[in-house]
């Protein structure tokens, strides 16, 4: 029998979770992989133009920042309230994701605040003083996001009902709503021509300065929300376990629909920002996609509304540098997806090496058991 029995061998590699990996050393791997997708695109930029990969470097960065160097800040200000836009979504997903309840739809809700914000700007413009307009416009922004937020939030809570494909429809929903009130106050042109009235005013003599403090104060709040209120702990319990929320006493429904009420309200804000505070208007397209992005931030910042911040910031850089490098060499606007896509890549990657061990079979012993 025992002639009969087959030889069973460890496999040549073997997948073990670390136990704990020293904080400096993690990040240590996050920055090598940075870099490694950094020179990766470098590679592919020369490749694919007459540029070398410092000129290609050079290119992003002038693309990005301009002629700081000279005193040129134009382009850092744009650059830093796209970052604040993408950081303010990101932040407004974070608490339901650590609630495991996922919320695709930012998108959508930032929008519906938006929308509110439009409304308000052109309904009310000229009624009201303007202090007075901007406090109804904040505040409509954020009804409207919030409640945006506590449909599917409801619906889970009450009926069992998958809040991903909930939240998602809801995009499309918004969508279709701001398509139709820009067709109708646009005269069919599809077109609503910029609104002097209820634009957020100028600080620093900034266009821009406003947007980036309000998402600053935003993300302290959140952090310390998160960290050290009750609701913050609810949250985290939650995330972990409802029945063990439950045992606990934690009212879980409660949770889920105060949890997206917040974040709903921090679209709309980000909405908000975009259409009082940036473009003076409001399109479909007026979030750019954003809200889908902020979900990769949210989850690359690892819930810690400061590391998103750094990686709000470098996403922006990638796409708003790549499409430079993509338009001074006439490449196809896929490009700046690629150069963005690349580099997260090596970034998300290097998360399994920090997780886990990759350990070989011990070849001296056999491998038999």
């Amino acid at each position: 029998m025992a002639n009969n029995q087959k030889k069973h061998h460890d496999p040549l590699l073997h997948i073990a979770k670390r136990d704990h990996m020293p904080g400096w050393k993690a990040w240590l791997i996050r920055i090598g992989a940075i870099l490694l997708g950094f020179l990766l695109t470098g590679i592919l930029s020369s490749l694919l133009t007459e540029a070398t990969v410092g000129e290609s470097y050079q290119i992003m960065f002038k693309g990005v920042f301009g002629r700081l160097l000279q005193g040129k800040t134009t382009l850092l200000w744009r650059f830093l309230q796209q970052t604040a836009i993408l950081l303010c979504l990101s932040l407004a997903v974070t608490p339901a994701f650590r609630m495991r309840f996922w919320n695709c739809g930012a998108e959508g809700q930032s929008l519906i605040g938006g929308l509110a914000a439009m409304i308000c700007m052109i309904e009310l413009g000229g009624k009201v003083s303007e202090p007075v307009l901007l406090v109804i416009i904040f505040a409509a922004s954020v009804l409207a996001g919030a409640v945006w937020g506590l449909i599917p939030a409801l619906f889970q809570a009450q009926y069992k009902t998958n809040e991903t494909l909930f939240t998602l429809m809801m995009n499309y929903v918004a969508t279709q709503i701001v398509a139709y009130y820009v067709y109708i106050k646009g005269g069919g042109s599809n077109v609503i021509n910029p609104v002097s009235t209820g634009n957020l005013p100028t600080v620093f003599g900034q266009k821009y300065a406003l947007n980036i403090l309000i998402v600053a104060v935003l993300m302290v709040l959140l952090y310390i929300y998160q960290k050290y209120s009750k609701h913050g702990y609810e949250i985290s319990v939650v995330g972990e376990s409802q029945n063990t929320a439950r045992y606990v006493g934690i009212n879980v429904k409660k949770v889920i629909i105060r949890t997206m009420a917040i974040s709903g309200a921090i679209c709309g804000i980000a909405g908000m920002l975009m259409v009082a505070g940036t473009d003076h208007s409001i399109n479909t397209n007026t979030m750019g996609g954003q809200g889908f992005t902020a979900i990769m931030i949210s989850w690359l910042g690892q819930f810690n509304p400061f590391i998103m911040a750094l990686m709000a910031g470098l996403v922006t850089f990638l796409q708003t540098g790549a499409a430079k490098v993509a338009d001074t060499f006439f490449l196809n606007s896929s490009y700046a997806d690629i150069v963005s896509g690349v580099v997260i890549l090596f970034l998300v990657g290097c998360e399994f090496f920090i997780q886990y061990t990759v350990k070989l079979r011990n070849l001296k012993k056999g491998g038999r058991h």
